[in-house]
C-alpha cells in the first residue's frame, strides 16, 4: 500500500492525479501547510525539506519526495504513463524535467511575487511574468504538432505540467492566447482521474 502525504497545491495534485490515473490503492494523509504541519518532526522524518508531496510504499520500503521522482516511480511501478518506445519515453522524461527545472519554479516565483510577497517588487513581477510567457510559448509550440507532450500518448509529463496550468487558471494567469496549450489543458482537465485528483485532499482555491 502507498501512503501519500500531501496538501492542495500544484505539486500535490501531480501525485493525486497519477495515483487516480493508475488506480493504485493508497492512503491519503492531509498535511496542512497553512497550519504548519509540514514542519512537524514526523513529517520532516519523511522529507527533511518539509515539502509535499511524499509517498511511502510499504511493498518496496521506498520513501520518495519531489513530485517528478514520485511520478517516475509510479510510472515504473505500474508500467504505465511512460511510453514504451525509447524515443517517446525520453520525450516524456525530457518534458518532465523541463517542468521540474523551469516551468514549476518559474510559475511558483511568479505566484510568490504577485500574490504573497510582503512588498511588491515591480521588476521581479515583470521578470516572472515574462518568463512565464516564455515557457507557455515553448509548451504551445510543442503542442501545436503533438496531442501530448511525449507525442501521441498521455504521460507523466502531462500530469506534471497540468498541476501548474490548473493553478494558473484558478489565479488568473491567463494563457488563453496560447491556443494549443489551452486546448491541451482542456483535454487533460476532462479526464475523470484528473477531475478527481484536483479535489484531493481538498480543491485549491488559491496558490
Amino acid at each position: 500500500m502507498i501512503d501519500l502525504y500531501t496538501d492542495s497545491s500544484p505539486n500535490g495534485f501531480k501525485a493525486t492525479i497519477a495515483l487516480e490515473e493508475l488506480a493504485l490503492p493508497y492512503r491519503l494523509h492531509h498535511v496542512r501547510i497553512g497550519a504548519g504541519e509540514h514542519r512537524r518532526p514526523d513529517f520532516l522524518a519523511l522529507n527533511p525539506h518539509g515539502r509535499i508531496p511524499v509517498i511511502t510504499d510499504d511493498e518496496t520500503g521506498i520513501t520518495l519526495f519531489e513530485s517528478a521522482a514520485i511520478l517516475l516511480y509510479l510510472a515504473e511501478k505500474t508500467g504505465r504513463l511512460l511510453p514504451a518506445p525509447a524515443a517517446a519515453r525520453w520525450e516524456a522524461i525530457k518534458w518532465l524535467q523541463f517542468h521540474a527545472s523551469s516551468v514549476g519554479p518559474i510559475i511558483g516565483q511568479r505566484v510568490h511575487f504577485e500574490r504573497f510577497a510582503g512588498t511588491r517588487i515591480p521588476a521581479a513581477v515583470e521578470r516572472y511574468q515574462r518568463l512565464t510567457e516564455d515557457v507557455f510559448g515553448v509548451l504551445d509550440q510543442r503542442l501545436a504538432d503533438h496531442a501530448y507532450l511525449a507525442g501521441d500518448d498521455y504521460s507523466i509529463a502531462d500530469i506534471a505540467h497540468f498541476g501548474w496550468t490548473h493553478i494558473a487558471r484558478i489565479i488568473d494567469f491567463d494563457f488563453s492566447r496560447h491556443r494549443h496549450l489551452s486546448a491541451w489543458h482542456e483535454r487533460v482537465a476532462a479526464r475523470p482521474a484528473v477531475r478527481k485528483g484536483v479535489t484531493l485532499p481538498a480543491p485549491a482555491t488559491d496558490a
